[in-house]
């Protein structure tokens, strides 16, 4: 029996580390002697050295691997892949792989990880941001655009054109910014802290429009005409992908471009005749040009033999004889532009398709990688806008509002609220930071451009819910001293825009992460479809093989760190705070990429129909990426102590959420059997992890209701002001003059607590017989005193008469 187990022991260590066929031969050889010492029956041993010569075959002899065992496995997998359609492939295909191929191999190397570049502004865009930026927000009044005006007023629209805000992607040759994806985010994410509806109409052109597919696919002329005149504003552009037929699946858009012949400028030319029906188009109300995607079809075989020719894209200018748009929707009041387009039998030349003829059928393509870049920065950047807004707010409001003779942040219940505003908003603005590095190495990060779009707005949704609950009546009464409001009411748009969250989570982050991200399965795909079998057989054998070979180690290694606590991992020991945390990502990394695999294995083509399964575990990816990026930040920060709080708390919580992600995925297993083996296999000693504990709570709390310089950076790049009139400035003021007033106020409660003043007295004439008794100095009572006033303002809300109020409009 010790020997048995000593065997078991062996094994388990060389799957750990790897072992190649030559060790697990040698292994095999060791056992089989060991076996034939303690029983030597002959059956026993002929069944046991049958099975040996199969196991050191299959190992080390490829040839008769192939014919006897591969082939099958090769034919098998071959009638039972489900078929991807044309849109699927293209999405598949669409963006790169980076950081999250290394989580999806199961065995991710951190130094890696800790070796990428710090995402950093250059000093001109420092000055774009602490310059033209700074002076937008500061010129925005948010209640006059969505209550009054229902639109940015005349001179903001100007001062957008003027400051290049939509040619902040374009090159600098076209007279555009040329921005990197870190300050094209870090100036979105500043303004959305001002305006959602100002930061929308910037980020739309610089997001999925015709700037994008121009610069990529657009012909020299195209780019030569348009991208001068996007960058300075002179034309305003808009994207029409969506329509009442085709939402989330865009890929069956119903709208048409029939290739025939048709007049323009007086000549007889070959063109396309549109018709189409879009909504939810953003910029459209007062678009100049018009980028839309349809679908064409060449009945009479003008200009090639094939009559579907596909999703294709064009650029349109709105003053075409029969463009329709103009027409408004109202996105919750945000009153950012936006509204329907539509068109019947538009006729255009062929030099309005996007990259020109050549490019008839590739427009899913061209939409699918940009939005791989675009959905990474736009979103992404204007929810972590509001995680800082809310951190900074209700921080200060938290400090200054009094009940019961305290702050109510001093309350347990409110600490409780302030905790995940501020760890929320770490893992955002750490995530966005990351991947828009990635971004500016040249990566177009399909799967985490997803895991951004539904993890930072689903925690916007949480962070703004928070700070509401703080602010109470404060938060609910809207009018211009209402900051949060107008954020709280915008959620349900970021959450439902650039691909609904439900289906972003459901299918897009495993179900493109599962094929896109992961080292083999890919390659096996492309294998088994080859037209020349042979080529395709050899090409499947030798991946197939070193993808067993990985997930052997994976169960290794899953089950060696579930029973250490992870502590045998070997991993980057750049800074204590972090170590452990390296060691369980490590854990469950393996953990994740085993599960996936045996998932892929068990479900196949039915994992599309699987959902929730493929939903929970693009859980367990996303957040192994969102802890990645924060022990990233806090390493490119250099460490800073005061940031340990943000730290363990943010990592905790993804650590909880994958454990409880891979947990609802078994439990709900579809096979019981191979439920029961991995849960053995991922928890042997059970779950373990929990989330941060009180003290940590605590310490986030301190961090967001007193000044510090790690409050500094968890909220730098939101718009701060300390202007008594101004909305966020008027709670920040009363929060720096209510905390340099501390010291000298709890002089006075002890004063009062000790019956030498009357507490009866108003403020003033407690304040003039503290001085007189010696308690106060004239500083500090002029201190009490003006934070009082200051804090008094900050707490009230707007009233109106009923003649100031709108009534011929619904807000």
């Amino acid at each position: 029996m010790a020997l048995f187990l000593l065997f078991i022991l062996a094994a388990l260590i060389l799957a750990y580390l790897g072992g190649e066929a030559i060790a697990w031969s040698l292994l095999l050889t060791i056992g089989i002697l060991l076996y034939s010492l303690i029983d030597p029956s002959l059956m026993g041993l002929l069944v046991l050295w049958a099975a040996y010569i199969a196991a050191i075959t299959l190992l080390n002899l490829p040839d008769i691997r192939k014919q006897y065992l591969t082939t099958r496995i090769f034919d098998w997998v071959r009638k039972v892949l489900p078929g991807l359609s044309d849109t699927e492939k293209e999405a598949i295909a669409a963006g790169t792989v980076s950081w999250d191929g290394e989580l999806f191999s199961g065995l991710p190397n951190w130094h890696h990880l800790l070796n990428l570049p710090k995402p950093e502004l250059s000093e001109s865009e420092k000055a774009f941001i602490n310059g033209p930026v700074n002076d937008l927000c500061t010129r925005l009044n948010d209640w006059e655009i969505t209550h009054e005006r229902y639109d940015l007023p005349p001179e903001i629209w100007q001062f957008i054109k003027d400051n290049g805000f939509f040619g902040m992607i374009v090159p600098k040759k076209y007279g555009g910014l040329e921005l990197s994806a870190l300050a094209h985010s870090t100036a979105v994410m500043k303004i959305a802290t001002r305006s959602i509806t100002a930061a929308v109409t910037v980020m739309v052109p610089n997001s999925l429009g015709p700037a994008e597919l121009l610069m990529h696919y657009g012909t020299q002329k195209q780019r030569d005409y348009y991208l001068p005149r996007l960058a300075k504003g002179q034309e305003i552009p808009c994207f029409a992908l969506t329509g009442p037929q085709a939402g989330s699946d865009a890929g069956a858009i119903p709208d048409t471009g029939i290739v025939c012949k048709g007049e323009w400028e007086g000549k007889e030319v070959i063109g396309l005749r549109l018709n189409w029906n879009k909504r939810y188009i953003t910029l459209a109300p007062v678009a100049t040009i018009l980028g839309l995607a349809f679908k064409v079809y060449d009945p009479d075989k003008l200009l090639s033999d094939v009559v579907d020719r596909g999703v294709t894209c064009a650029l349109i200018p709105t003053n075409t004889p029969g463009v329709q748009t103009g027409a408004r929707h109202l996105p919750l009041n945000t009153v950012f532009m936006n509204g329907p387009t539509w068109g019947k039998d538009v006729f255009v030349p062929l030099d309005y398709l996007i990259g020109g003829e050549d490019f008839i059928g590739k427009g899913w393509m061209m939409l699918m990688n940009c939005l791989a870049v675009g959905r990474a920065i736009s979103l992404p950047a204007l929810a972590t806008g509001a995680g800082k807004l809310s951190s900074l707010t209700s921080g200060a409001y938290a400090r200054i509002r009094e009940q019961f003779g305290l702050p109510i942040g001093f309350f347990e219940g409110v600490k409780e609220a302030l905790a995940p505003i501020g760890g929320l908003t770490y893992i955002m603005d750490s995530a966005r930071c990351l991947t828009a590095g990635l971004l500016d190495q040249g990566e177009k990060p399909s799967v985490p451009s997803a895991i951004l779009k539904y993890h930072n707005t689903e925690k916007m949704r949480k962070v703004v819910g928070h700070a509401m609950d703080i602010h109470a009546g404060r938060g609910v009464i809207k009018g211009p001293r209402n900051y949060i409001a107008r954020v709280y009411q915008a959620i349900p748009i970021s959450i439902t825009v650039e691909g609904a969250n439900i289906l972003t989570r459901s299918l897009m982050i495993f179900g493109q992460g599962s094929i896109r991200s992961h080292p083999y399965l890919l390659s096996e795909m492309e294998a088994v479809q080859m037209e020349d079998r042979e080529k395709g057989l050899q090409a499947f054998d030798h991946v197939f093989f070193k993808h067993i070979h990985r997930n052997v180690q994976l169960t290794g290694k899953s089950l060696m760190l579930g029973l250490t606590g992870s502590l045998i991992a070997e991993v980057p020991e750049h800074h204590p705070s972090t170590k452990r945390y390296f060691q369980h990502l490590t854990r469950f990394a393996a953990a994740f990429a085993l599960l996936s695999d045996v998932t892929l294995m068990a479900l196949g083509g039915d994992l599309k129909r699987r959902e929730k399964t493929s939903a929970r575990l693009g859980d367990c990816l996303s957040y192994l990426y969102l802890a990645s990026t924060v022990i990233k930040r806090f390493h490119d920060d250099q460490c800073p102590r005061e940031d340990v709080p943000l730290l363990d708390w943010s990592v905790k919580h993804c650590l909880y959420n994958i454990q409880q992600a891979l947990h609802e995925t078994l439990k709900n297993y579809p096979s019981p059997l191979l439920a029961i083996f991995m849960r053995t296999v991922i928890f042997p000693l059970g779950r373990h992890m929990e989330p941060a504990d009180d003290l940590t709570e605590d310490a986030i709390a301190e961090l967001l209701l007193r000044p510090s310089v790690a409050r500094d950076r968890l909220v730098d790049g939101v718009y701060r002001s300390t202007q008594p009139d101004d909305p966020i400035g008027r709670v920040e003021n009363a929060f720096l003059l209510k905390t340099a007033a501390e010291s000298a106020e709890k002089t006075l409660k002890q004063a009062l607590k000790d019956n030498r003043l009357d507490e009866n007295l108003p403020l003033e004439e407690l304040l003039q017989q503290a001085r007189e008794l010696k308690i106060l100095t004239e500083s500090e009572s002029k201190k009490i005193a003006e934070a009082a006033a200051a804090v008094d303002d900050a707490i009230q809300v707007d009233h109106f008469h009923p003649e100031e109020l709108p009534i011929t409009q619904s807000d």
